[in-house]
């Protein structure tokens, strides 16, 4: 902030620097990893080798995203084929949808790539979502098209084109809008991923709808009307059979939703951040096995460093009358009577041979001096300083989540060890010393710092021992060191990796399950304007405020933690959600308005959107469940969690909106028009 325009233009350039220097340092990290599995590849017959460290873990993920979008993008686009085939049994009705999501993924992926917009492990999955989410909008025109076709067989092309968008234009808008409303609540998170991963859905979004009013209409208009082959009542059976359970067991309808909303609080409030890495991969990867034995055997992974600061030391008070009148030293503490006169010019300093600048000058030994100058030590590497920190290393080496620990207790208890008893404070000088040079820089930099009078506790966690609960550990820690140890709050600070991807996820909870109440606030403000009626907008909410409930409830209850891919599983469920529940509503009202009977209108509704919302339904369970065979765990968790809110999100629409519809009529009474 408060950059001038030259400072904007030095970090623009600086920042673009970087990210190619980034690029370099990245594909140089990619090859000396493959390097070094081609060297360990010679001798895996002699031994049990394994591949560690954060460039073979980011070489590898890296690897896992481009093989998900490779295979898993190719696997959508055939299911996609399969599925449209299955459905509509006519080709135009396959290559016009199909042709619309690839468009739309290539129009989008050229901008990120043009912009340089790089995808993450977490916006990797934005390729199958939008393959998808572009679907369910061609769908729901494809099957108002073959209604219109249906009901009036001898109307024009462009007549049932247009009637086709007319019709569709309004529901899908807002379809879309509240959609992007949905995934804009990842855009607040303090996770740069995770707003990116919002943006690029929302955009997504946008250019998924205008092409799909574009490219579907305008390739009928160069087709004919084909003939009519949709199988009707015989088709929409299924979803008639939701109607019907509606009608004769409402009440039954609003106790299972009840129960559901209660047992799902309970599940929210069982939710979790806390989870492991290791677990992160399936357990065949090198990665999986690698982070095992590091973890089990060779003291732990993830690294965390305690920062403490030395306590102020005590002012000496001084009386101002601590020198006697009468004293004749009094004047000058310091003052000696034989040096009188020393502070004038020598006369025969001149002559003296040896009063040159350098005296050591032409000395070959003299290379050293400085090595031998005495180094003050720290409060941290006396007696007092080391008793404080044996308390907190020795308790550190106690607790089972902690492996191995480093601070400067281990270089004193080895040289208590060398020297056969524990160390005064001469003796500790003295090592200090003579630790210099690159001892000094082994043994005692990275633990001791001086100017700021800090020393560095560095430990790594085991993970693989049960529930890694960071936030619990760190404050164990803390309070410890604060209770039981005496040194003050402020003195003490907790960094490392370990901290970081704890208050990323701490972050992501905070910013997405949070926030989904300004979400739905934001929407049933959407629906208001699109019905025209409070009513209606609350009774529209309530199913999708129950779909995003059961799947985080259900995520708390199978004791999945939130990490970065599951916890936009809320938005996204609230999204699909949104979508049915526009299409079911609109319809719904048109139905309605023909004869004002809410039975009659509702099986009419099923038998019509209902037949779509059921088909894009199926569609992303079954194209969502190909990640599951992903080797990057939390992808799999994300196409199963949102398979299984798509199946929360249809049967809030399709049960329990009609019931609440038909149980406070928010359009009116029955009967006359």
């Amino acid at each position: 902030e408060g950059l001038s325009e030259a400072e904007k233009q030095e970090l623009e350039d600086v920042s673009a620097e970087f990210l190619v220097y980034r690029t370099e340092k990245a594909a140089e990290a990619h090859q000396r990893v493959n390097d070094v599995r081609r060297l360990l590849d010679k001798y895996r017959d002699r031994a049990e080798l394994f591949l560690g460290g954060p460039s073979m873990i980011t070489a590898d993920m890296i690897a896992f995203i481009k093989s998900d979008l490779r295979i898993f993008g190719v696997g959508v686009v055939l299911f996609i084929v399969l599925v449209l085939s299955l459905i509509f049994r006519q080709l135009r009705w396959v290559v016009l949808p199909l042709a619309t999501c690839l468009l739309s993924l290539e129009i989008m992926l050229g901008y990120l790539s043009w912009v340089d917009w790089r995808l993450t492990v977490i916006s990797s999955n934005f390729v199958s979502l939008l393959l998808i989410m572009t679907l369910a909008v061609t769908v729901h025109l494809v099957v108002r098209y073959r209604e219109a076709l249906a009901c009036n067989p001898a109307a024009s092309q462009l007549e049932l084109v247009r009637e086709m968008v007319t019709h569709m234009a309004r529901p899908c808008l807002y379809m879309v809008l509240t959609t992007i409303v949905a995934f804009m609540s990842m855009v607040v998170s303090d996770i740069r991923p995770v707003i990116d991963f919002g943006w690029m859905m929302s955009m997504g979004l946008g250019v998924a709808f205008v092409l799909a009013f574009v490219v579907i209409p305008a390739g009928l208009m160069l087709m004919k009307k084909g003939r009519n082959n949709d199988r009707g009542d015989s088709m929409s059976a299924f979803t008639i059979r939701f109607a019907r359970f509606t009608e004769n067991h409402g009440n039954l309808v609003l106790l299972l939703a009840l129960v559901l909303a209660a047992v799902s609080i309970w599940g929210i409030t069982q939710l979790k951040v806390d989870n492991r890495f290791i677990d992160y991969f399936r357990t065949d990867t090198e990665i999986h096995q690698g982070l095992l034995v590091i973890d089990k055997n060779l003291g732990g992974t993830t690294p965390l460093d305690i920062i403490l600061e030395a306590p102020p030391m005590p002012e000496i008070a001084v009386a101002d009358d601590v020198v006697a009148e009468d004293d004749p030293y009094g004047e000058d503490p310091y003052a000696d009577a034989f040096t009188d006169g020393f502070d004038q010019e020598d006369p025969f300093a001149a002559e003296d041979p040896f009063a040159a600048e350098d005296p050591f000058a032409d000395d070959p030994f003299a290379e050293d001096s400085e090595a031998d100058e005495p180094v003050e030590n720290s409060y941290w590497f006396t007696t007092t300083g080391l008793e404080d920190l044996e308390k907190i290393h020795h308790y550190l080496e106690s607790l089972p989540e902690i492996g191995k620990v480093t601070s400067l207790v281990t270089l004193a208890e080895v040289s208590g060890d060398l020297m056969g008893h524990r160390l005064n404070d001469l003796e500790l000088a003295l090592v200090r010393q003579s630790l210099k040079g690159d001892n000094g820089k082994l043994l005692l930099d990275p633990y001791i710092n001086d100017e700021l009078s800090q020393t560095r506790i560095s430990l790594r966690t085991r993970e693989s021992g049960g529930d890694m609960k960071r936030s619990e550990l760190m404050q164990q820690i803390h309070d410890y060191i604060v209770d039981e140890v005496g040194i003050e709050e402020d003195q003490v600070r907790f960094t490392g990796l370990l901290v970081l991807y704890n208050n990323m996820l701490q972050s992501l909870f905070r910013s997405q399950v949070l926030t989904l109440g300004a979400v739905f606030l934001g929407i049933m403000l959407m629906f208001m304007a699109l019905f025209q009626s409070l009513r209606l907008s609350v009774i529209a909410i309530v199913p999708n405020m129950l779909a995003a409930s059961v799947v985080l409830g259900g995520i708390g209850i199978m004791g999945i933690p939130l990490d970065m891919m599951t916890i936009t599983i809320a938005s996204i469920t609230v999204g699909i959600g949104v979508d049915d529940t526009v299409h079911y509503i609109h319809r719904f009202k048109e139905e309605f308005a023909v004869d004002r009977d809410y039975h009659a209108a509702m099986y009419r509704s099923h038998g019509s959107i209902g037949r779509a919302m059921y088909y894009t339904s199926l569609i992303i369970v079954a194209g969502f469940s190909i990640l599951a065979l992903s080797n990057f765990v939390p992808t799999v968790y994300f196409g199963l969690l949102t398979g299984f809110a798509m199946v929360a999100a249809l049967l809030g629409a399709m049960v329990l909106l009609p019931r609440l519809i038909i149980l406070f009529k928010p359009l009116g009474r029955e009967g006359a028009l």
